[in-house]
């Protein structure tokens, strides 16, 4: 049986600084802790936060893809 991912939806105010505090449920269900550097951007109309993935695990992402010669333009060379 398939595990179920619970949602946690809670409404945040942005303060006079432009600062918003992530609420205690989420800080403990996506294990932040102060001082942590996360990305925030803005996607399709949305403003994003996501906690950065370690190097390591992007090792290997591209196996299994077939390139030719021509995928790449001359001028990428250096």
């Amino acid at each position: 049986m398939a595990a179920t991912k619970k949602k946690v939806d809670v409404t945040v105010t942005v303060s006079p600084k432009f600062q918003i505090v992530i609420p205690k449920p989420v800080r403990e269900k996506l294990d932040i802790r102060a001082g942590q550097v996360l990305l925030v951007y803005a996607f399709d109309g949305a403003l994003r936060i996501e906690i950065p993935k370690p190097i390591s695990e992007l090792r290997g992402i591209a196996q299994g893809i077939r390139w030719e010669r021509s995928d790449r333009d001359r001028n990428d060379r250096f």
